[in-house]
């Protein structure tokens, strides 16, 4: 039985320390591309350097660092072009997932309350909770397209995209009525899976995609010169 809580604690300490390093990211004391010195962030936590390399684990799970082979962490970063070669990506993936999802005639409750309290939290002003239902529901739209490949690259792909965005929505200041265009494209792809417009839905995700490139990279940049 001892041995059991003393993992408990481990499990819950290295959670801890990887929530506070979360908060370090998003709040910009840690920048994008910035490497990740265990010995430095255990000091100032007052934690074994273990657990922050646990904790370092995690957050690359949940795509706000990158950990390539016999290389330090690094906070994600990504330039103008990848955010662009990423949107493109998501068109692809995205817009096939819409297809299949709709030709399945799925049950879309769970994917119409992510955008209910979207919705929500765009209208009180809740950046956080936009950005985490904003998540959930392009994962949902992948989960619904049955495709066991679709939804492995979706997660390989929206995780470090979303933490990268986390990041610069926070540091740029942007507000959720940002969204509101936004929000209205994510109801009518809902709609059109509702029905049944397979075809429809794939084309008009592309199109929903092309027109976040052009704006997103832009307006997080310019907005952060014009704080700073």
């Amino acid at each position: 039985m001892p041995n059991v809580s003393l993992n408990a604690g481990n499990g819950l300490l290295k959670h801890s320390v990887a929530e506070r390093l979360r908060k370090e990211i998003v709040n910009g004391s840690l920048q994008p591309g910035t490497r990740i010195v265990e010995a430095k962030w255990a000091t100032k936590f007052g934690v074994a350097q273990a657990s922050i390399r646990e904790a370092v684990n995690i957050l690359a799970q949940a795509g706000f660092v990158s950990k390539a082979s016999g290389r330090s962490a690094r906070v994600i970063h990504l330039s103008e072009d990848d955010v662009a070669h990423i949107y493109q990506l998501r068109g692809a993936v995205e817009g096939l997932a819409a297809r299949l999802a709709a030709e399945t005639k799925p049950n879309l409750i769970v994917l119409q309350a992510t955008m209910d309290v979207m919705r929500e939290s765009a209208s009180s002003g809740n950046c956080e909770g936009l950005l985490d239902c904003d998540l959930l529901y392009h994962l949902e739209l992948c989960e619904l397209s049955g495709n066991p490949y679709v939804i492995q690259h979706a997660r390989r792909i929206l995780l470090p995209f979303f933490a990268f965005v986390r990041m610069r929505v926070t540091a740029s200041g942007q507000e959720t009525s940002a969204w509101h265009r936004d929000l209205e494209a994510h109801q009518r792809i809902i709609d059109l899976l509702r029905e049944g417009e397979g075809e429809v839905a794939e084309q008009y995700v592309k199109k929903a995609m092309e027109r976040f490139a052009k704006t997103a990279y832009d307006y997080w940049e310019k907005r952060i010169s014009h704080a700073g």
